[in-house]
């Protein structure tokens, strides 16, 4: 597992719970005008998501990969309720509507992440692939934590809005191995290396935006 460490490192780097908009979610210093816009705003990648992991598969010539893409996209979209259905649920419970989070225009940070993302899995399938692990690897983390400030300091404790973190906890633990797996079978260490750090950038970016807007210093 010798390229994954050389990742894991990477993603430490710019691991998300490291950042200091999610440092302030948990601590309870977001405002919930604030929690409402990062929703809106983190909307744009939830619903663009499955048609990011659609063209990974699109571009995947091996079979292997290929059933495991499916086997998340499908997690995504068809197990229980759809990804973006269970964020809008979140949105709400955060007291954003629906017309809220469709009308907020995204901001440069925000476009740039979903953009990032298309663009490692049109590039090469293998690209897309240290793309998703860079992703899924910090979710069931990061999930925990943005779970933990909600309870506790705004009053969120309904499953509802809660699921799609919960789920989250449940399915990326398991995607993530298998997505390890993948890369260490098929991708060269320096493409691996390139690929997750323009991720990992691009999904820390996204939090500078959210910094930004809030006037956080980052």
């Amino acid at each position: 597992m010798q390229t994954i460490a050389r990742l894991n490192a990477i993603i430490s780097e710019y691991h998300l719970l490291k950042h200091m908009f999610y440092q302030a979610w948990s601590k309870g210093e977001l405002s919930r005008e604030t929690l409402q816009r990062y929703a809106a705003q983190y909307y744009n990648q939830v619903q663009s998501f499955p048609r990011f992991i659609s063209r990974v598969h699109t571009h995947c010539p091996v079979i292997e990969a290929r059933k495991v893409l499916l086997e998340n996209l499908v997690d995504e979209e068809i197990h229980g309720t759809d990804h973006p259905a269970l964020w809008m649920q979140f949105a709400n419970g955060m007291g954003a509507g629906k017309e809220t989070v469709l009308n907020d225009m995204p901001l440069p940070e925000t476009t740039s992440m979903v953009e990032t993302y298309y663009d490692l899995a049109q590039r090469d399938w293998r690209d897309g692939l240290c793309a998703l692990y860079a992703y899924e690897a910090q979710v069931p983390d990061v999930s925990a934590s943005k779970i933990d400030g909600l309870k506790k300091f705004y009053g969120v404790d309904d499953e509802k809005t809660l699921e799609f973190f919960t789920a989250h906890q449940a399915y990326d633990v398991e995607h993530s191995k298998k997505v390890a797996d993948l890369i260490e079978k098929h991708v060269e260490p320096e493409r691996a290396e390139r690929a997750t750090r323009e991720a990992a950038m691009a999904l820390w970016g996204f939090l500078d935006g959210m910094c930004r807007v809030a006037e956080i210093s980052c």
